[in-house]
């Protein structure tokens, strides 16, 4: 963050200088103009990429970020990859704000034990100083910005911890078609009484359509997974159309409180933690200077 404190300062008499100037004889003559000294000049800002509750981004710091996100991926930046740079930064700003709020601040001791750590799994071919030269990643900038990513990666470590590792769920399956006409004729079928699990074997030889369990906000269809909530057990859906295709959807089975699967429970903690980001944007001030 940039702060940028002027200091200005008032020079005076005290009241026993005051005393001591009227009693002098020969009373003081100025046998010269003074003359005025200008202070030196305020220090110019040093320009910001972003800036978030007060608390900014250089924007030499987001080019330098910039030129290694595209060495990793060894493209031009487009403007959706400077956008990911960008939500990065904005990202770890509010998590890092809120863990200091929370009473947690990364010391020295604690970053240069998270340095050591990362020192320890480099390869003995090179050596940290050797990576931050080659990247272009000055030690101070570094220690900045892993003192930053510390304190970010603890609040994230919060906000998921408060998922629990149980939650309703159902086990569907579906049958999953790429044309609204053929989901129509297939539902036409159900509808006269095909049985679903023969239908779905006949589209998916090989799962037979079964999704398994999940729970909501597993699937990324928000629609989808509103209406498969909504069904009994054997129960099915009218044809859904998402970005993957047309969908019918039966739920085989519910269960109010089922322990999570591996796959699932960190589906609901990435929900968790992208729903906390969007809150803390919209509460919170953001100000972005680059395209």
């Amino acid at each position: 963050m940039i702060g940028i404190v002027g200091l200005m300062s008032l020079n005076g008499c005290n009241a026993a200088n005051q005393a001591q100037m009227a009693t002098a004889s020969p009373p003081m003559v100025l046998t010269s103009t003074p003359t005025w000294t200008p202070l030196p000049p305020t220090a110019t800002p040093e320009p910001l990429a972003l800036l978030v509750n007060g608390e900014g981004i250089l924007l030499v710091d987001y080019q330098a970020e910039m030129e290694r996100f595209r060495a990793a991926t060894g493209t031009e930046l487009a403007t959706e990859e400077q956008q990911v740079v960008s939500d990065d930064f904005i990202n770890q700003l509010l998590l890092a704000q809120a863990a200091q709020a929370s009473g947690y601040i990364v010391d020295e001791e604690m970053l240069q034990e998270r340095i050591k750590q990362l020192t320890d799994r480099m390869d003995d071919s090179q050596t940290l100083e050797d990576w931050l030269a080659v990247h272009g990643y000055p030690i101070e900038t570094f220690s900045k910005d892993l003192k930053r990513a510390m304190a970010a990666a603890w609040m994230r470590d919060k906000i998921i911890e408060q998922v629990p590792l149980t939650a309703e769920q159902v086990r569907a399956r579906q049958i999953l078609l790429y044309n609204s006409a053929q989901a129509n004729e297939v539902y036409a079928q159900l509808q006269a009484g095909k049985v679903f699990a023969t239908l779905a074997a006949q589209y998916d030889a090989i799962t037979y359509g079964d999704l398994g369990w999940f729970p909501r906000g597993y699937l990324l269809d928000e629609k989808l997974d509103e209406i498969v909530f909504g069904l009994q057990p054997g129960e099915y859906s009218q044809v859904i159309q998402t970005f993957a295709g047309y969908h019918i959807v039966q739920v085989i089975e519910r269960d109010p409180q089922r322990l999570l699967e591996p796959d699932a429970l960190l589906a609901l903690q990435s929900l968790a933690l992208n729903n906390w980001l969007q809150e803390q944007r919209s509460l919170s001030q953001i100000e972005v200077y680059v395209p």
